[in-house]
């Protein structure tokens, strides 16, 4: 064995260097990682996201809508659909916005206003006032309701029901 002046063997010397030269290639290369991170800070969510990911979370929202029929709760918002789907919120946006080509609020408002067509223009459906049918699914307010059924049907629900009922 090898002494240095200092009277350590060349061994005890080389361990620790090689040790610490491998923590600094760590720190360097998490360095690298948080570069990047903060790179794709600027990078919007919907590039980032998968093909394969999209694919599951439409399937998932899809599935949310159209057999659980989240929507009729007025209170149901995109927080609790990401949670449910055990993703995040700008996950979930990312992907209504990227695959039904519209926001959140339009793909849920646009399944509510599918339902209060089929209730304004059914027969049985007289007695309720259209604010009930409006409740019925999952407009929190009138206005919400009205607002919504005019941007989607082009008429009020009070036009569109007097052409069926």
């Amino acid at each position: 064995m090898v002494k240095s002046e200092n009277g350590l063997s060349v061994d005890t010397v080389k361990k620790p260097a090689a040790r610490i030269n491998r923590e600094l290639r760590k720190v360097r290369t998490r360095i690298h990682e948080i570069k990047d991170i903060k790179s794709l800070k600027n990078v919007p969510y919907r590039k980032m996201i998968s093909s394969a990911m999209v694919k599951s979370i439409s399937q998932d929202v899809l599935y949310m809508l159209e057999k659980k029929k989240i929507y009729l709760d007025p209170g149901f918002t995109a927080k609790q659909m990401a949670a449910e789907l055990h993703t995040n919120t700008r996950y979930l946006s990312a992907v209504v916005n990227s695959h039904f080509k519209k926001s959140y609020s339009s793909l849920v408002n646009e399944y509510r206003i599918k339902d209060a067509v089929v209730l304004l223009a059914d027969k049985r459906q007289r007695n309720k006032t259209i604010e009930e049918i409006g409740l019925m699914v999952g407009f929190a307010n009138r206005q919400s309701f009205y607002a919504a059924f005019s941007k989607y049907v082009g008429e009020t629900p009070r036009s569109f029901r007097l052409r069926f009922v």
